[in-house]
């Protein structure tokens, strides 16, 4: 295995190594026989022997990088020599983790022309500082949120508020890059569909005004604003998931038949607007917005201990009343609250469905009104997909309660 993983890091340097008095020290040999002996030094001297051929191969590779700095001044070959070193002896050890990590070093130095060209040229400055918050907010603020319940009636937990805080951010900024890489030809429909993660009613009003304001790209829009609704389900579907198994999978079938329905219509006038010469681009400034996210952590609190005291003083009838307003602002947050009754004991999972069928309800009403806004040619050809969506996450739920719990 060490071999392996030698020959096959060595593989890609060799090929970048050149020729010439100029060439790179390090190829496919020395990779190979670098790995090797850092699986025998293990196997025969332990840790000890180790760190002395370690120290020995780093220092060969700082002379190395020393007589070629004015050629290359990269590190990387250096950096993968001791690395390879370091993974020959960890296959005496754990030999398919050492596999694994030697595939994916090999990976990343192949990929060097791709990964470079992504970040020059495809991610903006924007973009990395994007990229940094949702790294301070995954690696350093969720850590250290306290996983207990507190607030009024024990409702609110911190690290589960924050956890779908992230969840959204992320998926969200899955979809900017995929928009920024898919180019202007798809630009609004998979602009919908990623800024559906942060707002669908938000992205309806917009793609509305757009097609007033570029009545060409009517059908485009149209197809955005349609599938923004299957961000907001597949999101749905990914909090409920975070927060509780057990109302994920009473209302998969609601959430499965209101996806088909969302994904088709939505589908059929993205199939219209690539029929025709002028695609027009879109694309959003920001990966995600920081503001917008917690602003849901905000709403998403106050609806969690409202629903907690209308459930303990009118029992289901409460929730499903707190659920209902609250989906009028995100039918996520109201779903969410819904789901972490469950959670934490208050509500029965079964209990769940209706409350949020009809915050899912209200929120297509919000949408139905944003895209009111976008003329009547724009309304036409949401609207009916809106309602039908609707209609087919409680036709499902209608025919799944039955086959229930």
């Amino acid at each position: 295995m060490a071999l392996g993983i030698g020959l096959l890091i060595g593989a890609d340097r060799e090929r970048r190594k050149g020729a010439g008095p100029a060439r790179a020290a390090a190829g496919l040999r020395t990779f190979a026989v670098a790995s090797v002996a850092g699986a025998v030094s293990f196997a025969v001297g332990g840790e000890i022997l180790l760190a002395v051929v370690t120290l020995g191969i780093t220092i060969l590779a700082a002379i190395s990088y020393w007589r070629t700095r004015d050629v290359d001044p990269g590190i990387t070959t250096e950096v993968a020599l001791v690395l390879t070193t370091l993974l020959g002896a960890l296959a005496m050890r754990e030999a398919l983790v050492a596999a694994g990590l030697g595939t994916l070093v090999a990976g990343l130095l192949h990929a060097r022309s791709p990964l470079h060209g992504f970040v020059r040229d495809i991610l903006s400055e924007a973009d990395i500082r994007d990229a940094l918050i949702f790294a301070g907010a995954s690696l350093i603020v969720f850590p250290l949120l306290p996983d207990a319940a507190i607030g009024p009636y024990g409702a609110l937990n911190l690290r589960s508020l924050w956890l779908i805080v992230i969840l959204i951010m992320g998926v969200s900024s899955l979809g900017y890059i995929l928009t920024r890489i898919a180019g202007s030809r798809f630009g609004l429909p998979l602009a919908g569909l990623a800024s559906g993660f942060i707002s669908s009613i938000a992205t309806i009003a917009a793609m509305g005004e757009r097609a007033k304001n570029a009545p060409h790209m009517l059908k485009a829009a149209a197809a955005g604003a349609v599938l923004s609704t299957v961000a907001t389900i597949v999101q749905l579907a990914a909090v409920l998931g975070a927060t509780s198994m057990a109302v994920l999978r009473d209302l998969s079938a609601p959430l499965l038949g209101a996806g088909i329905v969302a994904l088709g219509y939505g589908a059929l006038f993205m199939a219209r607007a690539l029929a025709q010469k002028d695609g027009g681009g879109h694309r959003s400034d920001r990966a995600f917005s920081l503001p917008a996210a917690l602003a849901f952590a905000a709403i998403l609190a106050v609806i969690i201990v409202a629903s907690a005291v209308l459930q303990k003083h009118f029992g289901s009838t409460g929730a499903l009343v707190a659920a209902a307003i609250g989906g009028l602002a995100d039918t996520h947050a109201a779903a969410v609250s819904i789901a972490t009754l469950v959670a934490t004991g208050k509500l029965g999972a079964g209990d769940a469905v209706v409350p949020i069928l009809a915050a899912f309800s209200t929120n297509t009403l919000g949408k139905m009104l944003a895209a009111a806004k976008g003329g009547n040619a724009f309304a036409i050809r949401v609207i009916p997909g809106l309602i039908a969506v609707a209609l087919a996450a409680w036709g499902s739920a209608a025919i799944a309660w039955p086959l229930g719990p």
